[in-house]
C-alpha cells in the first residue's frame, strides 16, 4: 500500500476512527486501526468488539484532492500510537508507503518513521447488517434525542437493559427511554412513519455516547439498520455499528400518573441555577438531597449540611396549582432533567410526597423526565 493524504482530513477521520477503540480488549489486534486502500478509496476501521467505525475515504471531498492512491494494500497500526506521530508531524501532506511485512513507512515534512503494523487479515470481520428494516433521523433529531436520554442510562451492569436506551418502535411514533431506576427521561418522536419490523431495541448508552461526539447539528441524514442483535448507523462515509443489549426493557408506562396532586411552572434557566446553588451545601451531605417547600402560594428550596451550614432560596415562579407540598429530591439528576428539557418554562407535576414526579416543557409533552424523591428524616 502507498498513499498520500491531507494530513489535516485524516487526524479529523482517525479521531472519529478512534472512538471504538479501547484499551481494554481481548483481542491485541483490536488495539490496531486497519488501514485499507484501494483504487478509488481508503478504508479505516476500529473496532472493540462492542462498537465497530467504518470510515471510507474518497479521494476527492468537495472538489478538492485529499486522497492519492499509488498502489493499493491493507495493514493494521496501532491506534493510539500512529494518530500521535500524525497529529504531531508537520506539512499539509502525509505518505504511507507499507511493505510486505506491514513495516509501514510514513514521511512529512522532514519527518520519516517506521512503524511496525500487523496482517489485516487476522482483524475481525465487521457484523453484517441489512437495510431491510431501517428508519431515517436528521442528525440534529439523532444528536437531541440522544442529550435529552441517555444522560440517564444506569452506570451499573447489575441490570444490563438499563445500560442502554431503549427505542420502542409504534405505529407512527418511536419513544426513547432510559432509567436508572431512580430516574427515567422519555422522548417521543411523532408522526414518524417506519419500515422497522421489530418492536424495539436496546442500544447501550456507551455507544449512543460515541455516536453523539460523531454526528452533528446540521440537517444530514442518519439512516438507522437493526438487524437481530446489532444496529447500523449510516452517516455520510460512516458506518457506526453497535451490538444491542438482550434482554426485556421494564414496562415505565405505569409510572405516569394521570392527575396530578400539586403543578409547578418555572423559568428552566432560573430554576435550574437556584438548585445549582442550593446543592452546593447538599453535595456535602454526600447524597444531593434537597428539600422543596410549597406552601401559601411559595415555594423555597433548602439544604443542610451539619458540619458547614445551611442554605434556603425562595423561588421565582410562573405558576401554582393544586395542594402544599414538601418534597425532597437529588439536585443533580434534577439539574440533568432541566437540561435535557429544551424550553424556557418548564412545567414539575407532583403526585404525592414519596412518588415519582415528572418535569416537561409547559407546552409540549415530546419530551418527559421522572424522578422518584429521596426520603429524608
Amino acid at each position: 500500500m502507498k498513499i498520500r493524504i491531507k494530513r489535516t482530513y485524516f487526524i479529523e477521520q482517525l479521531n472519529d476512527v478512534l472512538k471504538a477503540i479501547s484499551p481494554r480488549t481481548a483481542l491485541p489486534i483490536l488495539n490496531g486501526i486497519k488501514l485499507e486502500a484501494t483504487e478509488e478509496t481508503l478504508v479505516l476501521t476500529g473496532s472493540d468488539s462492542e462498537i465497530s467505525i467504518e470510515i471510507t475515504i474518497p479521494t476527492e471531498v468537495n472538489n478538492e484532492t485529499v486522497l492519492e492512491i499509488e498502489s493499493s494494500g491493507s495493514v493494521v497500526l496501532s491506534a493510539r500510537f500512529f494518530t500521535d506521530v500524525i497529529k504531531k508531524l508537520s506539512g499539509d501532506f502525509v505518505e504511507l508507503d507499507t511493505n510486505a511485512q506491514f513495516l509501514t513507512h510514513i514521511r512529512a515534512g522532514k519527518s520519516n518513521f517506521n512503524l511496525s503494523g500487523n496482517d489485516p487479515n487476522q482483524y475481525p470481520l465487521l457484523p453484517e447488517v441489512n437495510n431491510e428494516s431501517s428508519i431515517i433521523i436528521p442528525s440534529s433529531v439523532l444528536k437531541t434525542i440522544i442529550n435529552e436520554t441517555n444522560f440517564a442510562v444506569s452506570p451499573s451492569e447489575t441490570r444490563p437493559v438499563l445500560t442502554g436506551v431503549n427505542w420502542q418502535f409504534l405505529d407512527n411514533e418511536i419513544k426513547f427511554t432510559a432509567t436508572d431506576s431512580h430516574r427515567l427521561a422519555l422522548r417521543k418522536l411523532t408522526d414518524k412513519p417506519n419500515s422497522v419490523e421489530i418492536s424495539n431495541a436496546i442500544i447501550p448508552g456507551k455507544a449512543l455516547g460515541e455516536l453523539n461526539k460523531i454526528i452533528d447539528d446540521k440537517e444530514d441524514d442518519v439512516e438507522v439498520n437493526f438487524s437481530q442483535n446489532q444496529v447500523l448507523f449510516k452517516y455520510g462515509n460512516m458506518r457506526f455499528i453497535s451490538r444491542l443489549l438482550e434482554g426485556n426493557y421494564p414496562d415505565t408506562s405505569r409510572l405516569f400518573p394521570e392527575n396530578y396532586e400539586t403543578k409547578l411552572t418555572v423559568n428552566n434557566s432560573e430554576f435550574l441555577h437556584a438548585i445549582d446553588r442550593v446543592s452546593l451545601l447538599a453535595r456535602e451531605g454526600g447524597n444531593n438531597a434537597i428539600k422543596m417547600t410549597i406552601e401559601n402560594g411559595k415555594v423555597e428550596l433548602s439544604s443542610n449540611s451539619p458540619e458547614i451550614g445551611n442554605v434556603e432560596e425562595d423561588v421565582n415562579i410562573g405558576g401554582l396549582e393544586g395542594e402544599s407540598l414538601q418534597i425532597s429530591f437529588n439536585s443533580k439528576y434534577m439539574m440533568d432533567a432541566l437540561r435535557a428539557v429544551p424550553d424556557e418554562e418548564v412545567a414539575i407535576e407532583f403526585f404525592g410526597t414519596m412518588k415519582p414526579f415528572t418535569i416537561q416543557s409547559s407546552n409540549s409533552y415530546d419530551v418527559i423526565q421522572l424522578i422518584l424523591p429521596i426520603r429524608t428524616y
